[in-house]
């Protein structure tokens, strides 16, 4: 019995099928990425107050809602009984947002998510007469302090 060289030789064909398979399993992988997913958990003290993200109102604490870029947001608090809060909150990206890992971090076929949690604690209004008239007396404190520095420079 002969050993027959030409036969175990890979041909052109089978080479051609060999390629087609894998770019095949490389393009059906590369669908199998997972998804990012941000999200911003948001709560208060009290509970229930209703929240607005850059003028747009996103629910009542304690909530998550989804966001798609990181940066500052504009964010207003309210809630009846309690001083509105109008601040500035920060959604920073984590390390693996940041190029090149972002490319690793979006072809994770499982996904990945981020959480960015963020607590106000809000201010009751006076409730007693005396309580506003000595909120009313700090305020215009304020105002002639400020309009003191404005004055002076």
């Amino acid at each position: 019995m002969t050993n027959c060289t030409d036969c175990t030789k890979p041909t052109q064909r089978m080479l051609a099928r060999h390629a087609l398979a894998l770019a095949t399993s490389a393009f059906l992988l590369s669908l199998l990425g997972g998804c990012m997913q941000r999200t911003l958990s948001i709560t208060s003290q009290p509970a229930g107050a209703t929240v607005y993200l850059n003028d747009t109102e996103v629910g009542r604490t304690p909530l998550e809602t989804g966001f798609t870029y990181y940066g500052t947001y504009d964010v207003l608090v309210r809630k009846d009984g309690y001083e509105p809060l109008r601040t500035k909150a920060d959604a920073i990206a984590p390390i693996y947002e940041h190029p090149p890992l972002d490319l690793a971090a979006h072809a994770m076929p499982w996904g990945v998510k981020t959480t960015i949690e963020w607590n106000f604690a809000l201010t009751p209004l006076p409730a007693t007469p005396e309580e506003k008239k000595a909120a009313e007396t700090a305020l215009f404190e304020r105002a002639a302090s400020i309009r003191q520095k404005l004055e002076t420079k």
